[in-house]
């Protein structure tokens, strides 16, 4: 599946294009406008870079937490470090490992959450800011042949940006060639 997407400074100029696309024989169903009055950013399922963040960091929060408990308790017992004296060997190595679990805490909210906000938001972002701004999104999903006609009749709408994009093809759908 081929995706052509516009940005178009105001409603006017988007409803012109897409009378326009309708023209040219691209069908309705394969075209989207996203914008006040249209669908929004969510509805269409662009990635939310926050929510990104949040799968980021709970997938990562409770490998890491465990993790950092066994290496704390290890590290106690090889070390015999003793943290607090009234406690005993055992209570030290659970002492060393809820330390652990705390630092595993800590990285998965730095570095889960920062990989979270920055993975798989790519150009999602950049199109939710510009719809923030009032701006319109004219999306067109279809064939090659037809994504190159929508670029030629958007074009004549001096779009703020357009851009093509190429969905890559699934490991499924290698299966079903086999």
């Amino acid at each position: 599946m081929n995706y052509v997407v516009a940005v178009l400074a105001n409603r006017i100029q988007a409803e012109a294009a897409y009378s326009a696309l309708l023209e040219k024989g691209i069908p309705d169903n394969q075209i989207d406008v996203l914008g006040s009055g249209y669908k929004s950013a969510d509805e269409y399922k662009l990635i939310d870079p926050n929510q990104q963040a949040k799968r980021g960091l709970k997938g990562s929060f409770y490998w890491l937490v465990l993790f950092g408990f066994v290496a704390g308790y290890v590290f106690n017992s090889l070390t015999g470090i003793e943290i607090l004296p009234t406690v005993g060997t055992v209570g030290n190595h659970i002492t060393g490992g809820l330390l652990g679990a705390i630092a595993g805490a800590l990285g998965a909210y730095f570095v889960g959450g920062s990989v979270g906000l920055t993975k798989g938001s790519e150009d999602a972002l950049p199109y939710r800011n510009r719809l923030n701004e009032g701006k319109y999104l004219i999306i067109v999903k279809s064939t090659e042949e037809l994504t190159h006609r929508a670029t030629h009749v958007l074009r004549q709408f001096e779009p703020e940006n357009i851009q093509a994009y190429t969905e890559p093809i699934s490991a499924s759908a290698y299966v079903g060639c086999i």
